[in-house]
């Protein structure tokens, strides 16, 4: 039996909001009696500005809606700033959500999926609620997802700005990296223990303590970090609000991380709560170390010095500076010499972590709707350097060895522009770092011709690298927040490892440049062939030496651009015997 349409009414937000609320419904007691005697959800909001889609939103859950009410207008208007603001502005509306299958877990899950969403909408400035909610298992779980997509399609028709349509929702980074998703068992489980180790920590005066996690690509560590961020940021230890920093030495996963801690207020007490690892570093000292620093994609610290930073190892200087360290580490996504740690330092860190029962590894992954199969061929691929029979999945990823790179950029491009979908949406064309990009500086016309930009050229094929294409004053204001893959003009440009690591694509199409070669029934990495000097030039080890760590690293950024698309993976390989090798392991597939 399909389930019916929930109950969603909007009214004023004000003393008089039930008894609106009761005469709106006063010929139908049914409905009246669903929203004012059973557990319901709500959503307050105001609009910030009359002509800006700026919205201040709280959401919430009750089994009494009336009583609720009253206490947010009449105590919590005196106890918080917040509902203060609230009660004082005369353009504030609330939502109403109820269904005749409303329970308290049921209301609880629709409260953090609203959250999940809302906190996602690029209309929302501030969002509030204090909580996570996320449910295991009860009676009408089942229910749950039907039911939110039809509460969702009920509160477009109410305000479009605030509830757009579900697909664009999901396409957006804040949306992958919310600490409002539902997580596993193996993220639960991480986040109580990683949270109980916080706390023996904070009660018993210790300082520089290191919690190491560790997870390949698409192991879900963002939503893990990002969860206990937001959880960290809200609870409280020893009756006081601890003082947390999250750092991230990536410029586009740091702009998603600003958008979350300013919409959910966690920025307003704590100065710069969000920022890259040397800013932290230069402005705190070890005398006052802070209670928790969070460090998402901690192989991409530096490990040696630089211009604006003076240090030898950013975490080794972290670590001085907080009472808990807690990093989100994968060996096989360091991409520059900068960020080069040696296999014995990596285990040492392990070790360490392991023998202070701090060390936590996930291993489920999250990202790729792919069978284990597909998984396993991709690992082989970069890491084992071998290329078998490109498997059937029997999960439906589309992956796939074009033909020409033409070919892969129409099918990227017809899964961006097909909106009905979830599946679609969000797709971009990414390449290995193997033609010329200079940043911040035009094409020599010498050496390229009249080129206006830096591009990805195969034969008469060419698309210009990431970040050039230019935008009007209008567009870049909308896209200032964005990270690159969500911004309309990049689906005319080609996507780096530094532009597109940690984030995810429906459809994701790789160009493998001259770097990645096929001989001798071996896949090899040719530095001499990659133009991403970063990985191929000199690095100095422990020992003093001088090597090249080209060779490790460029399978690394192979690895990234290969691990983005959830739904579906098109490659074309420049090198002729490697794509030979890769059409000739689909052809076998096709033909089983």
């Amino acid at each position: 039996m399909s389930l019916k349409s929930p109950i969603i009414e909007e009214v004023k937000y004000d003393v008089d909001a039930i008894k609106t609320l009761k005469d709106n419904l006063k010929d139908d007691l049914g409905k009246q009696e669903l929203l004012l005697e059973y557990p319901t959800d709500y959503v307050i909001y105001s609009k910030q500005d009359k002509e800006a889609k700026a919205y201040e939103v709280y959401v919430g859950e009750t089994n009494n809606i009336g009583r609720r009410t009253l206490q947010h207008l009449n105590e919590d208007s005196k106890n918080r700033e917040d509902w203060n603001e609230l009660s004082k502005k005369s353009n504030v509306k609330m939502i109403v959500i109820g269904h005749e299958h409303f329970n308290k877990s049921l209301t609880l899950d629709i409260e953090n999926r609203l959250m999940l969403y809302l906190g996602s909408v690029n209309a929302v400035k501030k969002l509030d609620n204090r909580r996570t909610n996320s449910q295991n298992k009860y009676y009408t779980s089942d229910e749950m997802n039907p039911l939110f997509s039809k509460v969702w399609r009920k509160l477009r028709q109410k305000n479009n700005e605030l509830f757009p349509v579900e697909r664009v929702i999901r396409d957006s980074a804040i949306f992958k990296a919310s600490p409002f998703h539902s997580l596993t068992k193996e993220q639960d489980i991480s986040r109580e223990l990683i949270f109980e180790k916080v706390q023996k920590v904070i009660k018993e005066h210790k300082t520089g303590q290191l919690i190491f996690v560790e997870g390949e690509a698409g192991s879900g560590k963002t939503v893990l970090l990002s969860s206990l961020f937001y959880l960290l940021s809200t609870e409280t230890i020893n009756n006081k609000h601890l003082n947390n920093y999250l750092l991230v030495n990536h410029d586009q996963q740091l702009k998603v991380y600003k958008q979350i801690a300013t919409r959910l207020d966690l920025d307003s007490e704590v100065k710069d709560i969000v920022s890259k690892p040397t800013h932290f570093i230069n402005t705190h000292k070890s005398s006052d170390p802070v209670d928790v620093v969070l460090v998402d994609e901690a192989h991409l610290l530096w490990t040696q010095g630089k211009q604006s930073y003076r240090g030898n190892n950013q975490l080794e200087d972290i670590l001085k500076l907080a009472k808990v360290t807690i990093i989100i580490f994968d060996r096989h996504q360091m991409l520059t010499t900068e960020e080069y740690w040696e296999n014995s330092q990596i285990d040492n860190l392990r070790k360490k972590a392991i023998q202070q029962e701090n060390f936590i590894q996930l291993h489920n992954q999250m990202r790729m709707d792919a069978s284990p199969a597909t998984l396993h061929w991709i690992h082989d691929f970069v890491f084992s350097k071998k290329i078998s029979m490109i498997p059937q999945d029997d999960r439906g990823y589309d992956l796939r060895v074009m033909k020409s790179p033409q070919e892969l950029e129409l099918a990227i491009k017809k899964h961006a522009n097909e909106q009905e979908s979830i599946k679609n949406g969000l797709s971009r064309v990414l390449a290995t770092f193997d033609w010329e990009y200079v940043d911040k500086k035009s094409p020599d016309e010498k050496s390229l011709g009249k080129n206006k930009y830096w591009n990805v050229k195969v034969g008469k094929w060419k698309m210009p690298w990431n970040l050039q294409l230019n935008q009007t004053k209008t567009e870049k204001r909308k896209n200032r927040e964005l990270s690159w893959a969500e911004q309309p003009q990049t689906i005319n440009e080609v996507g780096s490892t530094y532009t597109i690591q940690g984030f995810d694509l429906n459809y994701s199409g790789v160009v493998i440049g001259p770097s990645v070669k096929y001989r001798n029934g071996k896949v090899i990495f040719d530095p001499d062939a990659s133009y991403n000097k970063k990985a191929v030039r000199n690095r100095t080890l422990s020992d003093g030496s001088k090597a090249k760590v080209g060779e490790e690293l460029l399978p690394n950024e192979l690895n990234v651009l290969l691990t983005r698309g959830v739904n579906g993976l098109y490659i074309y390989a420049v090198d002729p015997e490697l794509q030979e090798k890769l059409l000739q392991s689909q052809v076998e597939r096709d033909d089983l």
